[in-house]
Parts: structure tokens; sequence; C-alpha cells
């Protein structure tokens, strides 16, 4: 049983098949392009996408707008440096400013950047600035069968591979991603954030945690690791980040928010850098592009989202889903992840070659049978990366019930059905920026 009860709510309707499967033709087969009246059950992403709380509605109320120095950018300092344990703090509009103030600030042309697994944003970031992108992830087959305890871990192995192929001095950054997004949701171990830190320390690297959904990861901690059964959410959430030399936040994830982001740092000379770069790219450092009603309901939202009746049901909310997916037979990766149930679709597709997209055929099928939006995170995503063919299913905060999950096991249930009727997809226009094709790309299916 839910610990929150409905207090306003929005009306949705599924659209007539014949509607779905124009509007789905019309989108060039992307479903980035759909409009989001013409879909039912939209788990496309799980930014931005949830419902605040009455204390966030307050909250909002209230908020500061002065351009500088408002109270409500000191009461989001404050929470920040409360729940997350960093005094310095720079405000963005939502985490992909977080990584392009950081990153502008931290990165040179030629430099390298290690992760577990870099997510599409964080690629193009390091990319933009002339860098070089490697993932390091742990050693773990991410298709259907059990994946392991903190499947998301970095892998030192892997990162020393990497400094010996690049050298030492040009890898200038090593970021942990808490969950691992890439690699399905997979949380990391307090372990494996200890070892990654002394591994960035023994390099002469800065530590970075994309810390954007930090409380799911905690409490994966929580659960997982003896150690921390009998620790408060909200100490180990502080724990995970004590090792990092900075942050990257989208508040639009565990800030519970619609909006909004923050990168914040240990050191007092990166912190003038990303300030400066704030001002260019996002808005003077105590406001950072955004509204006081927006830091206002971030501050609420990262209190809550340490709260220990909330992220256990967010958690398991996503182990439900995937649940009713293993029951029809849809291959999943399990166990779950914090965020989403992922679909391997090479599985579910196998006639399908990679080269033609058999999880973005299986996006297409989802929304044409059910209304259902979901989001390839595969080669279509991820090109050159000889990545696993994943679909993510990414479940928004106290949105969808349960009422919600059967139809969508049931549309899985149904392409299923139908998977010998489909082919590949081919591309037919992308944007020049290879590594964020998937927003914009416009496919057909193979003849």
């Amino acid at each position: 049983m839910r610990s929150y009860k409905a207090k306003s709510v929005t009306s949705i309707q599924l659209p007539p098949r014949e509607r779905r499967e124009t509007v789905l033709t019309e989108a060039g087969h992307n479903v980035f392009n759909l409009a989001a009246d013409d879909v039912f059950i939209d788990l496309l992403t799980d930014s931005g996408t949830g419902a605040m709380s009455d204390d966030q509605w307050a909250a909002v109320v209230r908020g500061d707008e002065a351009y500088a120095g408002s109270r409500s950018f000191k009461r989001f300092r404050e929470t920040v440096a409360d729940v997350m344990g960093f005094d310095r703090v720079v405000p963005t509009h939502q985490g992909r400013g977080a990584e392009n103030v950081l990153f502008g600030a931290l990165l040179d042309d030629g430099d390298v950047v290690l992760n577990n697994t870099h997510f599409d944003t964080t690629r193009a970031h390091v990319t933009n600035q002339g860098a070089i992108a490697a993932d390091c992830p742990a050693e773990t087959d991410l298709t259907t069968d059990t994946v392991g305890t903190f499947a998301g871990n970095f892998s030192t192995d892997r990162g020393w591979d990497a400094v010996e192929e690049h050298g030492q001095d040009a890898v200038s950054a090593v970021v942990l991603t808490i969950t691992n997004n890439s690699a399905a949701g997979q949380p990391v171990s307090m372990a494996n954030i200890r070892e990654t830190a002394a591994f960035a320390t023994e390099i002469d690297a800065t530590f970075v945690i994309d810390a954007c959904r930090f409380a799911e990861n905690a409490q994966f901690i929580k659960q997982r690791d003896p150690e921390y059964a009998d620790t408060p959410l909200s100490e180990i959430a502080r724990e995970q980040l004590r090792p990092a030399d900075a942050i990257t936040m989208s508040g639009k994830k565990d800030a519970l928010a619609n909006i909004g982001g923050f990168t914040a740092v240990r050191d007092a000379a990166l912190f003038e850098q990303c300030k400066q770069r704030a001002i260019l790219y996002e808005g003077f450092p105590t406001y950072g592009g955004l509204a006081g009603r927006d830091l206002e309901a971030m501050a609420t939202g990262l209190r809550e989202a340490v709260q220990p009746p909330y992220v256990a049901e967010r958690i398991e909310q996503v182990a439900t889903l995937g649940d009713l997916l293993r029951d029809r037979d849809i291959p999943i990766v399990t166990p779950t992840g914090g965020h989403a149930v992922y679909i391997d679709a090479a599985a579910l597709f196998p006639d399908i070659p990679a080269d033609q997209y058999p999880g973005q055929r299986l996006v297409c099928e989802l929304y044409r049978e059910g209304g259902v939006r979901t989001v390839e995170l595969g080669s279509f995503a991820f090109p050159g990366t000889n990545r696993p063919e994943l679909v993510r299913l990414a479940l928004p905060r106290r949105t969808y019930w349960h009422e919600h999950l059967e139809h969508i096991a049931e549309t899985a249930a149904r392409v299923r059905d139908r998977r010998d009727e489909y082919s590949g997809l081919e591309i037919v226009w992308e944007p020049p920026m290879e590594e964020l094709r998937h927003f914009s790309a416009e496919l057909e299916p193979v003849a």
C-alpha cells in the first residue's frame, strides 16, 4: 500500500489504433517526435515527469524570485549541504546543464574521462569538450540472467587498462553514475564507490559522482549490504557521496522536481570556475537558470527522497512491473534497477539483426499496440559501443498505479505474440552529432 494519496489528477485516454499508427509513421518511427497527447502511458523517462508533493507545491508559493542572493537559494544550498554533504553548489536548469558547467571547467581538449557507463548526454558533453569518453563497467552480462548484487559497479581493472592505453596524465576525471542508468539502472556498492575514489586519487584524477538517483542507490545499499542494514537511509545517502570531489545532479530525478539541477564541488578554485561558467551558460550562480520556486521545489524534494517509505515504494513498484513482465515471458534484465525495467529486445526479436535496431522496433510496437511510450538504449542510442539491445521502461515517480502496470505488461505480451510479423528499421535521417541521434533521427521499416 502506498504511503500517499492523490490530491490532483490528470485525465488520460488511449488514442484509437488508427491514430497511433498514423502518428508513429509521421514521427519517423521515433517516439521522441510524438505529441504527449497521443501517448497513453509515458515511460520515455523518469526525468521531471513525476508528481510533486503538497509540501513541494507549498514551497513553490514561497519562492523568492530575487535575481541574486534569494532566500530560496539559501534554503536550497543549506539542503544540499545537509542531505548530500556539499557546501559549494551551483544551480543549473537541469542535469545536462550541470554537466556542461562542470565538464567545461574541468576538461581540456584530448582529456580522457572514465565512467562505469556514460549516459547519452554525459558522453555528448565529454565529446563536446574535445575529450574522450571511455566506459569501464563491471564484468557483467546485461541480458536476461540475474546480473548480481551490485552490477552497476565501476571496474578498476578496466580503468587501469584505459590508463595504460591513454596515459595517466590524459585521464582527468573518473565519473561514477549511481545508479548506473546505461547498465539497466543497476546499483553501485559502497565498497565500489570507495575503491573507485581510491583509484581516481592514485591517478590524480577528479572523482565525480553523477548523483541524480543517489537516494535509489542508497536504498539498494541498505537492502543488499549487511553492513548498512540498520543504518538510516539518509546517512547512507550522505556516506556514498563523501568520497567525491564533485557531483552532478538532475533535480528531475531524486530531487522529485519537474525541472532543475546543480553541480557541487569541494575545491574552492574549481567552484569559482564553475560559477563563472554558470554565469555564461545558465544564469547568476544563485539562481542558475531557475525560478526561485524551482529551487524551493528541489530543496523540499531532496529531503523527501531520502525518507524510507517513499524510496522503498519507488523501488518496489519497479520490481512489480518487472514481475508482471516476467510472468508473461518477456525477457528482462534481472534483478530490476531503481527507476526502470529493461527489456532485452534482442532476445524478444531474435530474427532482427542488431544493425536493424530491434530495440527501436520494440519501442515502436509497444506504442502501436498499447500507446505505451518507452526508449531504446541499445545500438540506436549508443552507436559504436557494442551495447546489448535494451529498451527502458522508466517509471515516473508517484504517478502510475497498478492498473497501469498491468496494461504495460499486457501490451508487451501482445507484441510478443506478433513478433514474427516485424521487420527491422533503418535510419533515413540523423543529426550531425551521432551521440544524440536517438532524440531526433527518423527511421522506416526495412523492406
